[in-house]
C-alpha cells in the first residue's frame, strides 16, 4: 500500500498506438521522456527524480518522503495549500508524489483548456515551496500515524508485506518502508526538509515526462521549469549493496491481536527488466500467481478449490497495485529485485497449511516446471492481459520512464515480441535457475507467534479441514502430503517481535 494522495485519470487509448520521444543524452538540457497524443484532450506529467528512501541520511528514515508531501501536499510561496487544493477541485486535477527506494515521481494530468492554470501551480511546487511550520507538522504528523496506526493497526496484509521486506534487506538500503521509522520520522525538523530539498530534488537528478496534447511551448515551459530547480550533483551508481544471505526458512513473526493471519514470502532474484531471462520469468509467475486473477496456480489451488482466504499471488518485482485496479503502479523501477508471495489472511486455524501449500506449490513448479499447454496458454494470456496495463496515456507514459530506468527498448512496445521469442525450455531453465522452497524470509502477523513457530520449527502435521461438503477425493488425498510437506526452519535466524515494537 502507498499512502494515497487523491490521483486524476482518464482514459485514452490511442496511447498504445503512439510513438514517444525520449531525450538521453547529458549536456543537452533536461532529458525528456514523450509520449505526444495530438488528439488526446489531456496533458499528464510526471517529473521524476532519481532520489528515492535510499538517500535518506542516516537517522532520518523517512525524509524523503516526507520532503515530497512538502512539495506536493502543502503550500507555495504564493498560494496556501487551501488555496491550491481549492484552485485544482474545480479543474479537476491533482498532484500525486509517489516515493519509492530510488525514484521519487510527481505525477498530474489536466485537461487541455487548463493546462496553463496547472502548470503554473506545478512550477511553483517544485520552485517555490512554502515550507509552512503548520504543513510541516501536518504531514508529519500524517507519516507517523501511517506508521504507527495504518500499517501497524488497521492493515494486516501490509503489515506482513513489510514484515517480510524489512526482514529481508535487514541491513540493507531497502530495509526501512519508505515512511521510515517512528524515532527517525520524530527527530525530522523543518530545517532538515528544506536541506533535504535542495540535496536530492535536484536539476542534475530530473527527468521530464509529458504526454497528451500538449504543445511545443509547453514542452519549453517545464523545460524552464526544470532548468531552475537547485543544480545538485548527478546521482551516484545503482545501489550496489546486497541482501544478506538466507539460511531455510527465516521466520519473523509479529505478535497481534487480530482475525486472521497475514503471511508474506520472498528472496532477492538477480532479475530485472533489463535481464534476458525476465521474460521468462514473467511466464513462470504468471502461471504460478498473476496478481488478482484466476490465471494463477496459487489462487487455483488455495481459494478456488479450497477456500482458504480471498487470493494469493507471485511476484518477480516489487509490486504496488494502482488503487482498485489489478494492475500495478509503473514508476517504482529498482535496480534489484526480490521473488515474493503474498497469502492474504487466512484463519488462523489453516495457516500452517496455507504456508505449507503456498511453498509446495512453488516447489512443484520449481521441480517439474511448466508443460508445452501450460506454457503456451499462459503465454498468450500473457499478451493479451498486459495491453490492460497501458490503458490511459499516465501509465504508458509511467512504464515508458521505467524503460529509460532499465535501459531498455519500450517495455509494453516490445513485450509481444519478446514474449513470442521465448521457448519453454527457456522458462524452465529460468526457474531451476532463480526460484526455490527451501531458502526465502518469510513475514508473519498473527495471534498465538509463539506456538505457530513452535509447531513450524517442530513441523508439526497440520491437517486441512473443511466446512462445506463435496472436497474430492483427489484434493484430500493432496492435502494429506501437503499436511507433512516438511519445512526446513532456521531456528537461530527466526523471531518473534510484538507488534509494537515494529518500526521504532
Amino acid at each position: 500500500m502507498i499512502r494515497q494522495r487523491s490521483v486524476v485519470s482518464a482514459a485514452v487509448g490511442a496511447a498504445l498506438l503512439l510513438a514517444s520521444g525520449d531525450s538521453r543524452s547529458q549536456g543537452q538540457g533536461i532529458p525528456t521522456v514523450l509520449l505526444p497524443i495530438p488528439s488526446s484532450p489531456l496533458v499528464t506529467f510526471r517529473i521524476q527524480f532519481r532520489a528515492g528512501a535510499v538517500d535518506d541520511p542516516a537517522g532520518k528514515a523517512g525524509l524523503t518522503d516526507l520532503t515530497a508531501s512538502m512539495m506536493t501536499d502543502a503550500g507555495t510561496t504564493q498560494h496556501t495549500y487551501a488555496q491550491i487544493t481549492e484552485m485544482l477541485y474545480p479543474i479537476a486535477s491533482s498532484v500525486t508524489a509517489y516515493v519509492d527506494k530510488e525514484v521519487t515521481t510527481l505525477v498530474g494530468t489536466t485537461h487541455i483548456d487548463n493546462v496553463d492554470r496547472f502548470s503554473d501551480l506545478l512550477a511553483e511546487m517544485l520552485l517555490e515551496p512554502r515550507f509552512d511550520p503548520s504543513d510541516f507538522d501536518r504531514l508529519k504528523s500524517n507519516q507517523l500515524n501511517y506508521l504507527t496506526k495504518t500499517l501497524r493497526g488497521a492493515s494486516d496484509e501490509e503489515l506482513g508485506k513489510q514484515t517480510m521486506l524489512s526482514f529481508l534487506y535487514e541491513g540493507h538500503p531497502y530495509g526501512t518502508p519508505n515512511e521510515g521509522l517512528v524515532s527517525a520520522v520524530q527527530s525530522i525538523t523543518l530545517d532538515d526538509v528544506k536541506k533535504h530539498r535542495a540535496a536530492v530534488f535536484t536539476r542534475s537528478n530530473v527527468v521530464l515526462g509529458m504526454a497528451g496534447g500538449y504543445s511545443d511551448a509547453l514542452l519549453a515551459k517545464m523545460k524552464g521549469v526544470l532548468e531552475k530547480l537547485p543544480q545538485g550533483t548527478p546521482k551516484k551508481a545503482a545501489v550496489s549493496a546486497a541482501a544478506s544471505p538466507i539460511q531455510n526458512l527465516e521466520v519473523l513473526a509479529v505478535e497481534k491481536e487480530c482475525l486472521a493471519t497475514a503471511i508474506s514470502i520472498g528472496f532477492p532474484i538477480d532479475v530485472t527488466r533489463s535481464s534476458p531471462e525476465f521474460y521468462p520469468l514473467m511466464i513462470a509467475n504468471s502461471f504460478l500467481g498473476e496478481h488478482r486473477t484466476f490465471n494463477g496456480r496459487l489462487m487455483n489451488r488455495m481459494r478456488e478449490v479450497r477456500g482458504l482466504n480471498y487470493g494469493d499471488y507471485s511476484y518477480i518485482e516489487h509490486f504496488v497495485q494502482d488503487g482498485g485496479s489489478t494492475f500495478p503502479l509503473p514508476n517504482y523501477a529498482r535496480s534489484q529485485q526480490y521473488f515474493s508471495i503474498w497469502i492474504r489472511p487466512v484463519q488462523h486455524v489453516h495457516r500452517h497449511f496455507a504456508l505449507r501449500l503456498a511453498l509446495w506449490e512453488l516447489d512443484r513448479l520449481v521441480r517439474e516446471g511448466m508443460t508445452k499447454e501450460e506454457f503456451e496458454t499462459t503465454r498468450a494470456f500473457l499478451k493479451n492481459y498486459k495491453n490492460l496495463w497501458a490503458q490511459d496515456q499516465s501509465r504508458r507514459l509511467g512504464y515508458q520512464m521505467d524503460s529509460r530506468f532499465y535501459g531498455t527498448d519500450d517495455f509494453l512496445a516490445t513485450m509481444p515480441a519478446k514474449l513470442d521469442a521465448v521457448t519453454l525450455d527457456q522458462v524452465n531453465a529460468a526457474i531451476k535457475k532463480h526460484l526455490r522452497a527451501d531458502r526465502a524470509r518469510i513475514g508473519i502477523v498473527t495471534k498465538g507467534a509463539d506456538a505457530f513457530l513452535r509447531d513450524l520449527m517442530t513441523n508439526q502435521a497440520s491437517p486441512m479441514t473443511y466446512e462445506a461438503e463435496g472436497i474430492t477425493a483427489d484434493v484430500l488425498a493432496e492435502d494429506a502430503v501437503i499436511a507433512a510437506y516438511r519445512l526446513s526452519i532456521n531456528r537461530e535466524k527466526s523471531k518473534i517481535v510484538d507488534v509494537e515494537e515494529m518500526f521504532k
